[in-house]
């Protein structure tokens, strides 16, 4: 009963067969190996983009710090939201790589809306050199509390920066649970919605370690590529990084393993639903679910072995009927079974 992270769960068998392919013989590095360009071939014509630039890194944080310095100037400020993920849990590495740009925050919580953005442009003069100039928006699809936004909420979001000529990053570690959700194709979500660069993540459904960085506009290509080579994201070996993504986008294995995580997730919370003692505290829309439940009732899933994280506390002291907020994910591989177990302990 592992609702950790999707982090946590195994790597789809798709990606681990191509990672064993790929270790066969010898192959140009950095990049540089034919495996490669079918990646970006195979990109391109699943985003309807044939000219965008493609770029592999091993991890989210580089994908989105090394965009975003990509995106802005050091005396500019990105505009995010409360929870977005480059504010709270990437260690100040946008700041870092974009060489000090600093983070404004639009809205509140997870999500923003044109207004938000438009309220914390407000707070920088635009011209005022003792100010920081306005830089990219940053938008996190699904959110931090497993919602999306719209193909045309993040296209009235862009619009709204393309007003103010600010380009828009979209941070897609969960890209492909939003593209299943919602029904739409990569590219009605990304480029036709205004969207000027976007992960798109592979880590958190199935594969071992690999993001891909999409620009749609050629011109910010070299500026990647020197920043990824100095910020020590360049892997030698890129034939693993590149294998695990054709495994990955083979036969739509990251349509699937997003398809069965969410539907997963649907199950854990038409369970909850259906028990008085849990609360939802948002409508999960992906495979991310926040629920609070009594402290009692943490503890024995806690007993019994569930993992998953816990937002409030303290879990040892308090009253056992106090509801506390917790975080349960579901990955491609969870089984059903674990699912229906939780729930009874849940249950009592």
């Amino acid at each position: 009963m592992n609702f950790a992270s999707d982090n946590a769960g195994p790597a789809l068998p798709q990606v681990m067969q191509a990672m064993i392919a790929a270790n066969e013989g010898f192959m140009p590095s950095y990049g540089e190996e034919a495996l490669m360009d079918q990646v970006r071939d195979r990109l391109r014509a699943l985003f309807e983009a044939p000219q965008a630039s493609v770029y592999l890194v091993a991890t989210g944080t580089a994908a989105n710090a090394l965009a975003l310095a990509t995106l802005s100037q050091p005396w500019q400020t990105v505009f995010c939201t409360p929870l977005a993920h480059i504010h709270v849990d990437e260690c100040n590495a946008p700041e870092f790589f974009t060489g000090g740009a600093k983070l404004s925050l639009a809205g509140e919580g997870d999500k923003m809306t044109p207004e938000a953005l438009l309220a914390a442009f407000a707070a920088w003069r635009e011209g005022d050199v003792h100010n920081p100039q306005r830089g990219p928006l940053a938008l996190t699809q699904a959110t931090e509390r497993g919602r999306l936004y719209t193909c045309a909420e993040i296209a009235a979001l862009c619009d709204v920066a393309r007003a103010h000529a600010m380009p828009a990053y979209l941070d897609g570690a969960r890209l492909a649970n939003a593209i299943v959700a919602l029904g739409c194709t990569p590219a009605e979500m990304t480029w036709r919605a205004g969207i000027d660069a976007v992960s798109f993540g592979g880590t958190k459904n199935g594969c071992v370690g690999v993001e891909a960085v999409i620009f749609f506009s050629p011109e910010n290509a070299w500026e990647f590529e020197l920043r990824r080579k100095r910020a020590a994201h360049l892997v030698s070996k890129h034939r693993f990084l590149s294998a695990q993504m054709l495994g990955y986008l083979e036969g739509d294995a990251w349509r699937d393993a997003a398809r069965a995580a969410n539907a997963r997730a649907a199950r854990l919370a038409a369970g909850l639903r259906r028990l008085p003692q849990a609360r939802l505290a948002c409508e999960p829309e992906v495979n991310m679910i926040f629920a609070r439940l009594p402290r009692a009732t943490h503890r024995r899933l806690r007993a019994a072995g569930a993992r998953y994280a816990l937002h409030e506390g303290p879990l040892d002291t308090g009253p056992d009927e106090t509801p506390l907020l917790a975080r349960f994910v579901c990955d491609w591989s969870i089984e059903e079974a674990e699912i229906d177990r939780f729930l009874e302990i849940v249950a009592g």
